[in-house]
């Protein structure tokens, strides 16, 4: 891989790997950042990138896109590893070819740093390569990476993570998310705000940010009345949202309101009027000039200390501080 003038940063050569039914966003959403940033800061080989299979050959994406890697995965790495190696996710590492499984047991530990988008968590694991990591992947992977791999902390709220050399995100387009965090890590703010720009995304979502919202981390409720109910609670975050009340609105009794729910959706009302409160304070913070005490009361906290509590326990940080990082200017 070439390097470039000493005047520009210095070269990030990124190997992406390939294999059948991989899933071809989790592929060209990151290459996408990572050429953009390039262009960004005026040095086309800031991010000199590889597309590699096992044996050189064409892979046939999920989505039936074929896909041409440059070289293959051995080439790639004779001239010396590449400072970030990225796997991305699909169907094909629910049963993963054993021979990219060893490929990636021997060569990965020499990258920098250790990327994966999607359930490309999985293949690393199968590795040995996220032992002792806090990770994460598709939520709907969630359980079989923790199951298979219990020497992984398996995290399965946020769209990435970040731990050590270790880089994780959750499904597809939050391989976008985690592109832009690294590039801003890399080249600064500047650079990953013009990619993002380009590519019309916020500059970058928090990688605590949950994996979906509130109402689609809770089932459905099949009755007519609680389902028409989780619709009115995220309407009205500002209202009486007590058991008292929510059952009242059903026409239940507290306790077979409290029990129906849990049943119905999997998780109780307090659990999800917590979600769907958080949920709409983070918003007004992002979207909205309100204050810190006038989103509390818009969300149904009631003061600012409480919506502080409530972030301290579910994000790590309080509102202002939340609102500094991830608050989009109105142009």
């Amino acid at each position: 891989m070439q390097g470039q003038a000493s005047t520009g940063p210095a070269p990030r050569p990124l190997l992406m790997v390939l294999f059948d039914d991989v899933q071809s966003l989790d592929v060209t959403g990151p290459m996408e950042v990572f050429a953009g940033a390039a262009r960004a800061v005026g040095a086309p080989g800031a991010y000199p990138v590889r597309t590699a299979s096992l044996d050189g050959r064409p892979v046939r994406s999920h989505g039936g896109l074929k896909l041409l890697p440059d070289t293959t995965l051995d080439a790639a790495v004779a001239d010396g590893p590449p400072h970030t190696l990225l796997v991305p996710g699909g169907e094909g590492t629910r049963t993963p070819d054993p021979a990219l499984v060893d490929w990636l047991r021997t060569h990965a530990p020499a990258a920098e740093r250790l990327v994966s988008v999607c359930t490309g968590a999985l293949l690393l694991a199968e590795a040995g390569l996220l032992d002792g990591h806090r990770v994460t992947t598709h939520w709907l992977a969630c359980d079989t990476l923790a199951r298979r791999h219990p020497e992984v902390t398996v995290d399965p709220e946020p769209i990435f993570v970040r731990d050590g050399r270790v880089a994780t995100s959750a499904g597809v387009t939050a391989g976008i998310d985690l592109a832009l965090a690294l590039v801003e890590d890399d080249l600064g703010r500047d650079a990953a705000l013009t990619v993002a720009r380009h590519l019309v995304v916020f500059l970058r979502r928090p990688g605590n940010q949950a994996q979906f919202s509130a109402q689609l981390a809770a089932q459905t409720a099949r009755r007519e009345p609680l389902r028409d109910l989780q619709a009115w609670i995220a309407e009205h975050p500002d209202g009486d949202l007590s058991v008292e009340a929510l059952a009242a609105r059903a026409r239940l009794s507290p306790r077979h309101f409290a029990r129906a729910f849990r049943a119905e959706t999997g998780v109780t009302p307090g659990r999800y009027v917590d979600r769907i409160r958080l949920e709409h304070a983070r918003r007004l913070l992002e979207e909205t000039s309100h204050g810190v005490e006038e989103v509390a009361r818009a969300a149904g906290y009631g003061t600012s200390e409480a919506m502080r509590r409530a972030f301290g326990k579910a994000l790590g940080t309080p509102p202002a501080d939340y609102r500094r990082r991830f608050h989009a200017p109105v142009s």
